[in-house]
């Protein structure tokens, strides 16, 4: 699928008068950002942190390991876990793409599942990342946030409501047990979780893989294979590429320079985050920050 193949649609209609730019677009309401980009973008390393992703026009394929997740109008991606991951996106000017993200909040995601009941563990591990189709219910829940996003009066006093509609229908849908597993704390998988929550705070410092399976309780062996299982990399892969992905960002948002950014993550030789971040992106750290733009939504 192409973007000359996407239809616009209702909720595409409604998000295009609140575009100001290419990436990412903040919005009246905290949490719900709206993506937009004007044209095809080849496979690219991003990192989302965990949220809904509704495309409303155009199309994306998100690549995380061997899996090709496809999620464009009728689909949405739920990401459960800050993974790093490669994205090609389909837009162009004539028809750019188009989506609605919703930011998945600890405190909201808890207190609803504890409405709805446990239904216990699940017999394997839940998919952290993958796209779900769109129900009536959750598109009539995405277009009642997406209306609401218009009227500053109807955020102030609606927004939060229409936020818990979308996360609820979420929480109903095929990802229901990867959301579950967020809170519930049942198996490998919320362990595995725990530990990356972990390495998002303190991904500058030394890498133990010893600790981190104690953090876990698990052998190293066990460790390894459900934290692969999980995030399709190792941990010290991981750990790599949340460290370039943070230095993009330093690089092309916070304007620190090549030195500056090696050393915030965790790099002890600049000359070796150059030769990884020129491996991992394709373009040299000098270049990017140059370029004052960190590749795509």
């Amino acid at each position: 699928m192409t973007a000359a193949t996407s239809m616009s649609s209702p909720l595409a209609e409604f998000i295009a008068p609140l575009i100001r730019h290419d990436g990412f677009n903040a919005t009246r309401l905290s949490g719900v950002s709206l993506l937009h980009l004007g044209r095809y973008q080849p496979r690219t390393p991003l990192i989302y942190e965990p949220s809904l992703t509704v495309i409303a026009q155009g199309h994306k394929t998100g690549y995380l390991g061997n899996r090709e997740i496809h999620y464009g109008p009728g689909q949405y991606l739920v990401q459960t876990l800050p993974l790093p991951f490669e994205c090609e996106t389909f837009g162009s000017a004539e028809m750019p793409l188009l989506g609605l993200a919703v930011r998945l909040d600890p405190a909201l995601l808890n207190e609803l599942v504890s409405a709805m009941g446990h239904d216990g563990p699940a017999h394997t591990d839940p998919e952290p990342m993958a796209s779900v189709a769109m129900s009536e219910t959750m598109d009539a829940a995405v277009m009642r946030l997406a209306q609401t996003l218009h009227d500053e009066s109807a955020c102030h006093a609606m927004g939060a409501a229409r936020l818990r509609d979308v996360v609820f229908e979420a929480l109903r849908g095929d990802q229901g047990p990867a959301l579950r597993a967020l809170v519930q704390g049942h198996g490998h998988y919320s362990r595995i979780v725990q530990v990356l929550s972990w390495l998002h705070k303190g991904f500058a410092e030394d890498v133990d893989v010893d600790t981190l399976a104690r953090q876990a309780n698990m052998s190293n062996s066990t460790f390894h294979q459900h934290f692969k299982q999980i995030t399709q990399a190792s941990p010290v892969q991981y750990v790599k590429r949340l460290r370039l992905l943070k230095a993009q960002t330093l690089l092309t948002q916070h304007r620190h320079n090549v030195n500056q950014a090696a050393l915030a993550v965790g790099y002890r030789s600049v000359s070796q985050f150059s030769r990884d971040y020129k491996r991992y992106f394709g373009d040299s750290p000098l270049k990017h920050r140059r370029n004052e733009k960190a590749p795509g939504v």
